[in-house]
């Protein structure tokens, strides 16, 4: 899968209401909290963490990079709890090539 934003981006996230599978979210590094990162939304509350595991808790989600092979994620750091995320990513403003909505992804 492509990552939905590039190197040099410049985006707009917004605090969210509600969070959804397949949504971009910037969040505060569970084990890193001077570190914010972007991820993709591939499970929340009652969905199973990975095949075969737990199901996630009332206030956590499974995050994932958009670049599986390189991604630091919910692979290495386990499921993140609401508090640590920020915001939904929802446009791309810069640069004027790029400039538009962040889609979910199903």
């Amino acid at each position: 899968m492509a990552p939905s934003l590039q190197p040099g981006d410049w985006a707009i996230a917004t605090t969210a209401r509600r969070i959804a599978r397949g949504d971009v979210v910037v969040l505060v590094h569970p084990l890193r909290p001077d570190l914010e990162l972007v991820k993709r939304v591939l499970g929340g509350p009652g969905d199973p963490a990975l095949p075969g595991g737990r199901p996630l808790g009332p206030d956590e989600w499974f995050v994932v990079g958009d670049n599986h092979e390189t991604s630091t994620d919910s692979r290495s750091f386990g499921p993140v709890r609401d508090e640590h995320l920020r915001g939904v990513v929802r446009f791309v403003v810069w640069p004027r090539g790029r400039v538009g909505m962040v889609a979910r992804r199903r």
